[in-house]
């Protein structure tokens, strides 16, 4: 709070800052909530001989929103992994990350920190079949990239360390990163895999489709089951409201504050306002006491003994109002004639 009673700088940037944080993470939160009510909605389908028949009894042959559970099923072509062994599946997931360690100029201590140098991922067309493999229902995955909770297993990883020579530690320390090494990393979405899919079903010609659903709802292709995905999804809806809360009672807590700081302005003001206007009407009282003309006596003049000249600043509250012969005269402890203040020091003051 400034002299003028107004907001800092300081406490206006803290407001907009807490403020605009609190309506983002609101947002965020708004539309987790809005994913995770849409999902517990969801209609829950058995793959089974009568998917066809209920999909055709639909309008338009379309589900927009349901759940289906299966195993994952090739096409046609497979991936065969490239580190192990009789490892097959219809996603595969290379990805390289230099690892290595950054100096904190802040709290001068070496941090970890990772970065994706190459990542490739191989795709080849899947089904989701049932458990049971007397049924012959499969249903067709479309676009799982662009599923959300896809997790792949890791297959194979591996940490290739770096050899560092001497200048290259020296060179290291002077630049503040230190290379640590290469992780590889493999990952596969493996045949015979369990698999829950939430998404569009769709029925086309013969061909069962699950893909992206309309109407922003999320994709979700996830190695959990239905129960599993739904309890981790409510995990993310907690967090959100409790970012958003505490951003909303620091914002609160600020405003409060700021409104406080103020309110003690106005009435700091008010309490000199008042304090003046008596220690003129004490003014004027002196002034008849001593048969004196208020119009007679000098606005420089003690407020005292109204014959001498004003030569004290009082600190810390800055008034100028007594000779330096009545400042000697105050009881003890010595305090200000108009506001009251404790006097801490006294200035003399020259008049030219």
């Amino acid at each position: 709070m400034d002299a003028s009673g107004k907001p800092s700088t300081g406490q206006i940037l803290l407001l907009a800052t807490s403020s605009a944080l609190t309506a983002v993470f609101y947002s965020m939160y708004r539309r987790k909530a809005g994913h995770v009510a849409r999902l517990k909605e969801a209609k829950k389908i058995s793959l089974d001989q009568d998917l066809k028949n209920i999909l055709a009894d639909a309008p338009g042959k379309c589900i927009p929103y349901a759940v289906i559970e299966g195993v994952v099923r090739s096409v046609k072509e497979t991936l065969n992994s490239q580190f192990v062994d009789n490892c097959k599946g219809v996603i595969e997931r290379l990805t390289l990350k230099e690892k290595k360690m950054v100096w904190n100029r802040t709290t001068h201590l070496w941090n970890d920190c990772e970065k994706v140098i190459h990542q490739r991922t191989n795709t080849v067309p899947f089904d989701l079949a049932p458990h049971d493999d007397n049924i012959s229902a499969t249903v067709r995955v479309v676009r799982p990239l662009d599923a959300a909770e896809l997790d792949l297993e890791t297959t194979y990883e591996n940490f290739h360390p770096s050899t560092n020579s001497l200048g290259n530690v020296i060179s290291h320390f002077i630049s503040g990163e230190r290379l640590r090494g290469v992780q590889e990393t493999e990952e596969m979405l493996r045949l015979g895999a369990s698999l829950t899919g939430v998404g569009e079903l769709v029925l086309d010609n013969s061909l069962v489709r699950l893909q992206p659903p309309k109407q922003g709802l999320r994709y979700f292709l996830s190695r959990v089951d239905y129960n599993t995905l739904l309890a981790r999804q409510e995990s993310s809806l907690h967090v959100w409201r409790a970012l958003t809360l505490l951003l909303g009672l620091a914002t609160c807590a600020t405003l409060l504050y700021a409104l406080w700081r103020h309110w003690a302005w106005r009435r700091r003001q008010r309490k000199e306002r008042d304090e003046l206007k008596e220690f003129a009407e004490r003014l004027r009282r002196r002034a008849r006491e001593l048969s004196l003309d208020e119009a007679a006596v000098p606005a420089s003049a003690c407020a005292i003994c109204l014959t001498r000249e004003r030569a004290c600043v009082f600190l810390e509250c800055g008034h100028v109002c007594t000779c330096e012969r009545c400042y000697h005269t105050l009881p003890q402890p010595k305090k200000c004639p108009i506001c009251r203040a404790s006097i801490d020091r006294v200035v003399p003051l020259y008049n030219s």
